[in-house]
C-alpha cells in the first residue's frame, strides 16, 4: 500500500528529526503514531544513504579528517548477552570522514569497533583505499582518567597532543581533529539517540544507520553552514543551490534531484 501520509506530516516529522526530537516527542507533535515516524525516518534514511552513495564522488578533497562516535543499540555493551547476536546489540560506532576545507562528510559507516571495520586498523584501510598516494597522519590524544563525584560527566581533560606521520608527507602543523570532533557534538545535538545521558536510543541497527543517514544528508546539502555561509555541498561544487527539506524527501524517496 502506498504511503497516504501528507506530504506536510512527512516534512514536519523529518524536521523533528533532523532538529534533535525523538520519535516519541514527534510522535506527540505532529500527532502521528510512533509507527508511521519510525516507518518515514527507515524509508527517507535508507534513500539518503542512496543519496550520498550516488553524489558523493570524483571529489577534490584535499585534507580529510577521520574520526569515530560512540552510540549503542538496545543496550550498552556491558549488558549484553552471550546468546544474543553481538552484531545486532550493543555498542555501535559511526565512523565520519569529513572534508577540512568544505565541511563536506563525503563518506560515513555505521557498525561495530573491529577490525574489519577499521578503527586500530585505519592504516590498513587507508593503505587499502588510497594506496601510499595520500599524506596521512594521526593525532593521538590523551585524557586523565575520568573524575569521580560531581564532575564525573564532564568531558575529560586532555593531558598531552602527539602528532605522528604514517606514511607520506603531512603537515603536522595543520594536522588536526578540530572540524570532525566540532561535527561529533553536532551529530549528538541533532540525532536524539545519540545524545548522551538520556532514555532516547536506538531499538534496531537499521533505525540508527537511517537517523545517521539522514542527519548527514540534511547537513551537506540542506543545513547552511555558519561560517560557510552556504551548504558544504555548494562549497564543495556537487549542488549549485541550497536544498530545501522538500527537495531531500523528493531526491531521497524518488531519485528527483534538484
Amino acid at each position: 500500500m502506498a504511503n497516504v501520509l501528507p506530504r506536510n506530516k512527512q516534512l514536519a516529522i523529518l524536521r523533528c528529526l533532523v532538529g534533535g526530537c525523538s520519535v516519541r516527542a514527534t510522535e506527540r507533535m505532529v500527532e502521528v503514531s510512533r509507527e508511521t515516524v519510525l516507518s518515514l525516518l527507515v524509508r527517507v534514511g535508507e534513500g539518503c544513504e542512496k543519496l550520498l552513495d550516488a553524489t558523493m564522488r570524483n571529489l577534490k578533497c584535499e585534507c580529510i579528517e577521520v574520526d569515530e562516535i560512540w552510540g549503542f543499540v538496545q543496550k550498552k555493551q556491558r549488558h549484553v548477552k552471550k546468546d544474543e547476536i553481538q552484531s545486532d546489540v550493543g555498542d555501535t560506532w559511526t565512523y565520519i570522514a569529513l572534508d577540512a576545507d568544505t565541511k563536506l562528510i563525503p563518506s560515513f559507516l555505521v557498525g561495530k569497533r573491529t577490525a574489519a571495520n577499521g578503527l586500530a586498523q585505519y592504516i590498513d584501510a587507508i593503505e587499502a583505499a588510497f594506496g601510499h598516494d595520500v599524506d596521512y597522519g594521526q593525532v593521538i590524544k590523551s585524557y586523565e582518567a575520568e573524575p569521580a563525584g560531581s564532575g564525573r560527566y564532564s568531558p575529560p581533560k586532555v593531558t598531552s597532543i602527539e602528532k605522528a606521520i604514517v606514511f607520506g608527507d603531512p603537515d603536522l602543523e595543520s594536522m588536526s581533529t578540530s572540524y570532525v570532533e566540532r561535527q561529533n557534538l553536532t551529530m549528538r545535538m541533532q540525532i536524539r539517540r545519540m545524545t548522551r545521558l538520556t532514555n532516547a536510543f536506538s531499538k534496531l541497527t537499521r533505525n540508527h544507520r537511517a537517523a545517521t543517514a539522514l542527519h548527514i544528508a540534511h547537513y551537506n546539502f540542506v543545513r547552511r553552514h555558519q561560517t560557510l555561509r552556504t551548504s558544504p555541498a555548494m562549497a564543495a561544487v556537487i549542488s549549485a543551490t541550497l536544498w530545501s527539506m522538500d527537495q531531500l524527501l523528493d531526491a531521497a524517496l524518488n531519485g528527483e534531484m534538484p
